[in-house]
This record gives structure tokens, sequence and C-alpha cells, in this order.
């Protein structure tokens, strides 16, 4: 059997954290794009199942016309069979679109107690979300478990979410997964796709089909799988995101002005098919203006700055001068010493002040 396992698509999320230049609106079209992508692999390969590990769309942002989208899309693979795990994002309420929308019919979608979908020999088991939380998990649910047969798993779900208190996502350990000898489990919820070796593992995140945004760097895409007879398990990851999301260092430790400093970002050489975070380091001689900087620079993929430098200024010495500038400096020093959740305000306050002297 072939298949294919995707998970975390978030079909219309707002990407608020890319709105320079209306880049929200631009990935959302490449969602769009990929998802497409995705279904023309599944043409051209002839795979027999599509799994889909929760979170395809937001619930609270999506529009009828993307579900409409979707399932338009899931018409022309009729010979595919679908199967949806509802997750966090997009859990199977009432007033959901997996209740009240009429899906095609190669699509299944699981509810909130374990079912199992049996097709020659495969048996499919799988359990969604029906609300925005589930502590528990419904493994216990699944017995009798036919060895005869390949075992597919798919859930959405935190693996191992009790090691770091997310206990509130269908939490599901490593030893449990273990013990239910399935032949492959499809997970979603976790955004970094886990590395395919050569171990004998067997459950995967394939990670987000698109980048969400800096917090979710590296390749992303979907998982491409074929279990033969003899239950071998041979996979492989598929990138789909065209962009990539990355971070490049720029120190500034030799830069006197702000007006040099945008000068030498506007001059940097990129590559087109990446957006770029901007991480400023080194000691700065100058007061840093993030939004005078991201206001002026020119390059569409630099989209975003972090302020990472440190005051390049002798600051122990200066304090014992007998000038203005020495008092001004053990003072705000004092301060920080007496206020220290303050320090970065206080920081910013020097450096204001040291640069008007």
């Amino acid at each position: 059997m072939k298949f294919v396992h995707i998970a975390d698509m978030h079909f219309d999320i707002p990407f608020t954290t890319l709105n320079k230049k209306e880049l929200g609106n631009v990935r959302r079209l490449e969602q769009r794009k990929i998802f497409k992508d995705i279904i023309e692999y599944i043409k051209e390969h002839n795979i027999e199942y599509f799994f889909i590990a929760g979170d395809l769309y937001e619930h609270e942002y999506v529009k009828k016309s993307t579900i409409e989208y979707i399932n338009n899309l899931f018409k022309e693979i009729p010979n595919t069979k679908i199967f949806i795990a509802p997750g966090n994002h997009d859990p199977a309420i009432k007033n959901s679109y997996y209740k009240q929308f009429s899906w095609n019919s190669n699509v299944f979608i699981f509810g909130n107690k374990v079912e199992k979908i049996e097709h020659q020999n495969i048996c499919i088991y799988g359990y969604g979300f029906e609300d925005f939380y589930m502590k528990n998990n419904k493994l216990n649910e699944i017995s009798n478990i036919d060895k005869n047969k390949i075992n597919i798993l798919i859930t959405h779900c935190n693996l191992d979410g009790q090691k770091n208190n997310e206990t509130e996502y269908n939490p599901i350990s490593n030893a449990e997964l273990k013990s239910l000898n399935m032949d492959y489990i499809a997970m979603g919820h976790i955004h970094k796709k886990t590395e395919i070796s050569n171990e004998q593992e067997n459950a995967f995140y394939p990670g987000s089909p698109i980048s969400m945004g800096f917090d979710e760097m590296g390749k992303h895409g979907m998982i491409a799988g074929e279990i033969d007879e003899e239950k071998k398990l041979k996979l492989e990851f598929i990138s789909l995101d065209k962009k990539e999301f990355v971070s490049k260092i720029f120190d500034i430790s030799n830069i006197k002005s702000e007006e040099e400093l945008i000068e030498q970002i506007n001059s940097i050489e990129l590559e087109q098919n990446k957006y770029y975070k901007i991480v400023l380091v080194g000691n700065r001689n100058f007061e840093i203006n993030l939004y005078n900087i991201e206001k002026n620079t020119y390059n569409e993929n630099i989209i975003k700055f972090t302020n990472n430098t440190k005051i390049g200024i002798d600051l122990d010495n200066l304090k014992n001068e007998s000038s203005l500038k020495g008092i001004f400096i053990k003072n705000i020093l004092k301060k920080i010493e007496d206020n220290p959740e303050q320090k970065e305000k206080l920081l910013n306050i020097l450096e204001i002040g040291l640069d008007a002297m």
C-alpha cells in the first residue's frame, strides 16, 4: 500500500507575525498552491491512501470558500481514500465544517472515539478532537489487533507531552505507542518533521507542509510512504514549501551610525527563495531604532529584525569620570542595581542619554 501523510496545514491562519508588506496574504495563497501540489503528487503516483493528522484548517478563521477549495481537490482523487483526524485547531465541534459540510464520498473524518476502518488486508484506526483540548488519549479503546494485517493509527497528539507539561493536547508516550504494535502511526501537532532514519521507528510527524514563521525554520513538506506485504516500511520526506525562513547574524560593532547600518543592510546579497530575520549582534555605538531600520530596508525578503546588541562603551571606566557623563552613568547603573527587572529599559535610557551628550 502507498500513502501520503500530512498534518498542520492550518488553512486560513492569520499569519499575524508576518504582517510586513501583506506577507500573510502571500503565504495563504502559497498554502493553497502547496495543497494542490500534494493532490497532484497523489494523482501522478497513484497513491491509495491520504492521511491528514489534524489541524487541516483554523476553525476560528477558515472561510467556506476555502473548505470548498479543499473538497474540490479531494474530488480530483476519487480513487484515493482520505482519512482525517481533527486536531485542536480544527476540532469536530457541532458548528465545525466537519459536521456541517457535505464532504466528498472518499473522505472519512474520525470522531472522538477510536474507529477502525478495514479495507482488504489493511486496518486503519483513528480518533480526533471534538473540543479544543483533549487531556486523555483513547489508546485503551484499541484492542484485538489482527497482526496478519497492516495496521495504521492516525491521530493528532503530543508525543511524550507529559515531559513538557503539554498535557492538554492528547498526550501520548512512546511506550504506549510501541505497545500497540502498529505498522505505521501518522501523527500531527508538532510542526517540525521527525527525521527519517534507518532505525525501526514507525511513528512520525511530517511537520507542517508550509512554515508559519521564524519559529519553524528548516524544510517543510510531507511524508510519502509504502508498506509491502511483508510489512516492510519505506518512507520519504518530500519538501513542498518553496520558501524557507532563516536567521542571518549581522555584527554591527564597527558601524558608527544608523544611516551606515541601513546602507549595509540594503547591500546584503540574499537568496530570493528565503525569508530572512536579521539578528543584530555586537557592541553598538549608537541607538538602535528597529522601526526606522525596518522602514528603510528595501529588500523584500527581509521581514524581521531582532536587536541582540550590547552598549559598546566601557561603562565601568566612564562612571569614574568627574564629568556630567560620569555622574549620569553612575546614577543609571545604581538604578539598575536597585531595580534589576528594569535593566533593559534603563540601559535604553542610558544609551539615549549618552547619544544626546
